[in-house]
């Protein structure tokens, strides 16, 4: 018998909870070797306060294809772009709540391959958030390059109602529009996965300070309507998918800024600062960009390094006298005031995320939280069914706030199997060996 192995379907949908977010690869890797994913071009619908998207920068491209080593090198920040340089994943939609604003909004096409020279992977995309890691590369200086379509999806909360959608539609008649809409407008999800009654919702954005909000059914950025119709370009009813979801998108902390005092960030954020080329840039500006931003990297990650072996003043005054790294000094007296013994490492980890964009910050109220939960119980509900669900908790490291994180989970649960019913729940996390206490907050 000759051509593609039968596609297989789980059941009852399955998800994986784990704790820090590149610990999913191993399931996914396991749904695509039982043949419930397939091999290439798996599409993703990663719900997330951070994109995930930057590549292990001294990782040798070629471990992509040796899963043991790959699973040992991968952090919370650099799971997903390894995946789509095998060749798996082609298609990624990032849905970010509105503190979370790393990447631009849209649709991004780029490459991602193997750099010739270092062997590494790299990216052709010149947003931000590549260029400030040092990670773009033109597409002739790439091999073995594979093509990623990524959209960049705002997720405003939605006002949960009372009684009725701003005093004119029923409950029954939200039920209708939303079901109408799936199966015309969107031309995603059938009649028949419409039927589960939906939360009672007023399509109400409550976006951040200083935005106006919209009513009812409108296609503002970040409304329900904007989100289906952005994820559905990407999906149809027949392929398998998997729904990533990351518990810090509902409520999220960004650790490092209760590691250091406002004046010690500041000047973090003054030594890290990335200078990104100019509108519409050539190649060569780019390429100049790139190389100017690693050897920044690379004098910073060396000065801490040096600082963790002997911060006395000598070395201090030293590195303090390259140029741009004047600040140092008044940084490293800060830190001593208050620890005698720095960790350095970790004041470089909190570095590398002070470039053009902050970490997102937002440690939601429980309204909040089950605003965006309703959001998201809207939009799925006019997508096809996942095949696959992975979820990560990001509590030992402070992403998601310890004290909310098992009640998010509990919702979130309960939202998946209002729409999906029974689920196959794997609490991965439960089996980790990780203690709380000895856990540090990685860059992400």
């Amino acid at each position: 018998m000759s051509g593609a192995p039968l596609k297989r379907c789980y059941k009852e949908l399955p998800v994986w909870i784990v704790e820090d977010h590149h610990d999913v690869v191993r399931h996914i890797y396991r749904a695509i070797a039982s043949r419930h994913l397939p091999l290439r071009n798996i599409k993703m619908v990663h719900l997330d306060s951070h994109p995930d998207l930057l590549i292990p920068v001294n990782m040798s491209a070629d471990t992509v294809f040796d899963k043991d080593k790959l699973f040992s090198e991968l952090s919370i920040e650099n799971w997903i772009m390894p995946m789509v340089y095998a060749g798996h994943v082609s298609c990624v939609a990032w849905l970010h709540p509105y503190w979370a604003q790393q990447i631009t909004e849209g649709e991004h096409r780029m490459a991602v391959g193997r750099d010739s020279s270092t062997t590494t992977i790299r990216v052709t995309s010149t947003d931000n958030y590549f260029l400030s890691d040092g990670l773009y590369m033109s597409e002739k200086q790439l091999e073995n390059s594979k093509p990623l379509r990524l959209n960049v999806v705002k997720v405003n909360p939605v006002k949960p109602s009372h009684g009725s959608l701003t005093g004119e539609r029923s409950e029954e008649d939200t039920e209708r529009w939303f079901a109408k809409r799936a199966r015309t407008d969107f031309n995603v999800a059938g009649e028949t996965s419409c039927s589960e009654p939906l939360l009672t919702c007023t399509d109400t954005l409550q976006p951040a300070e200083g935005s106006h909000r919209t009513g009812f059914g409108d296609d503002e950025e970040g409304s329900t309507s904007y989100v289906v119709k952005r994820i559905s370009a990407c999906l149809s009813e027949t392929e398998p998918y998997i729904l990533d979801i990351d518990l810090d998108f509902f409520s999220c902390k960004n650790p490092f800024k209760e590691l250091y005092t406002q004046e010690e960030y500041a000047i973090l954020k003054e030594l890290y600062n990335f200078r990104g080329p100019s509108t519409d840039a050539e190649e060569e500006e780019l390429d100049e960009c790139v190389d100017r931003r690693v050897r920044q990297l690379e004098d910073l990650e060396a000065a801490f390094a040096d600082l963790l072996e002997d911060d006395g003043e000598e070395t201090v005054s030293r590195w303090a006298s390259n140029p741009g790294m004047a600040s140092l000094a008044q940084l490293v007296s800060s830190l001593k005031s208050r620890n005698m013994c720095p960790d350095y490492e970790m004041v470089h980890q909190a570095g590398l995320t002070c470039d053009s964009v902050e970490l997102p910050h937002h440690i939601s109220t429980d309204e909040e939280i089950d605003s965006l939960i309703s959001a998201v119980q809207l939009f799925l509900k006019a997508l096809p069914k996942p095949t696959l669900v992975t979820m990560s908790r990001s509590s030992l490291d402070e992403y998601c706030p310890v004290e909310q994180v098992d009640s998010v989970q509990s919702k979130v649960l309960a939202a998946l199997e209002s729409l999906y019913g029974p689920l196959d729940l794997h609490k991965d996390f439960e089996n980790s060996s990780t203690n709380t206490q000895d856990c540090q907050p990685q860059a992400s």
